[in-house]
């Protein structure tokens, strides 16, 4: 176990959020790790199209990768890495790292989310991901399927939000249920109704055929040109919720207008905290909870820059 000078600021995460708070608080001249456990949802994205400044999309590999130089080559340290706990208390913060422990003026948490997958093999659910062929955000990529052939694998109010969210991109939308239409209230099948989305019972098995997804139902396979699974997600909030951070009833991060959590020192951005969950509101978010960390950091000790020699 190692005890090193303690860190200005701790970032849990190297997802869009983690990174653009490291290049902010670097750029804050305050000492600055992000600890990065991989597996973030960004890396998996082929290619987003919705994220300024990219025109014709960029990976999530690229941009992350783009972040990561740029959040060294200003000053912060990355390191792989899995927080196993945090505790202490604001200006002396100790986090487990596998069999290290660092300490940490202040702390964010940008450890994000975990989409819920649907029963298929990691590897063929990964090409298909690769493909086009399953997708988890209309928001970001519901411009790619206009005018195409769209299931939706879920159940209850989710699932209809999704699917009337899909229909303002395409009148092929299909809501693949375990009990069809059983599975809805009946308001909520009268609103899929009024929007003409096909229900129907399944999923079985979920494969890729040529250029299309097939997926079995009970009335036989149906092929999609792409399927959106809206089988909810696990919010990767159990170190603030240790801290004893308060908590959305989503099992969010509850935080203030300045991304501070209930926990003087811990601040939170990203989809950790309940909001929209994009990397431009991530790192937007990111951006006011550096700033309000360097702030906060300020106001019990003053930053000051030492005069140089000779100067």
């Amino acid at each position: 176990m190692t005890m090193d000078a303690p860190y200005d600021c701790l970032i849990v995460g190297g997802g869009p959020a983690g990174l653009t708070a490291a290049i902010y608080a670097a750029r804050f001249r305050l000492k600055t790790l992000v600890v990065d456990g991989g597996g973030g949802r960004a890396a998996s994205i082929p290619r987003t199209r919705n994220h300024a400044g990219f025109p014709g999309g960029v990976s999530g590999v690229e941009l992350l990768d783009r972040m990561r130089r740029q959040a060294v080559e200003n000053g912060a340290e990355i390191r792989q890495g899995r927080v196993t706990a945090i505790e202490g208390e604001c200006e002396r913060f100790s986090i487990r790292i596998g069999a290290d422990v660092r300490l940490a003026r202040a702390v964010i948490l940008a450890t994000g989310v975990f989409n819920h997958r649907p029963d298929i093999e990691p590897a063929a659910h990964d090409a298909m991901l690769a493909r086009g062929l399953i997708r988890y955000c209309p928001v970001c990529d519901g411009f790619e399927v206009t005018d195409k052939a769209v299931g939706v694998i879920g159940s209850g109010a989710r699932a209809v939000r999704e699917a009337a969210f899909l229909r303002g991109y395409t009148a092929r939308v299909t809501l693949i249920a375990p009990d069809g239409l059983e599975s809805f209230s009946a308001d909520e099948r009268a609103r899929l109704a009024e929007l003409a989305v096909v229900v129907a019972r399944g999923p079985g098995s979920l494969h890729a055929q040529g250029d299309q997804a097939l997926v079995d139902t009970d009335t036989g396979p149906l092929a999609f040109d792409s399927v959106y699974p809206a089988l909810g997600s696990t919010v990767h909030s159990q170190l603030a919720e240790a801290l004893g951070a308060e908590l959305t009833g989503d099992s969010c991060v509850r935080v203030d207008a300045h991304q501070r959590t209930s926990v003087p020192g811990l601040y939170a951005a990203g989809d950790v905290v309940i909001g929209l969950d994009q990397i431009s509101h991530a790192m937007g978010e990111a951006g006011v909870a550096a700033t309000t960390l360097r702030n906060d950091l300020a106001e019990r000790r003053p930053l000051l820059r030492p005069a140089q020699a000779g100067g």
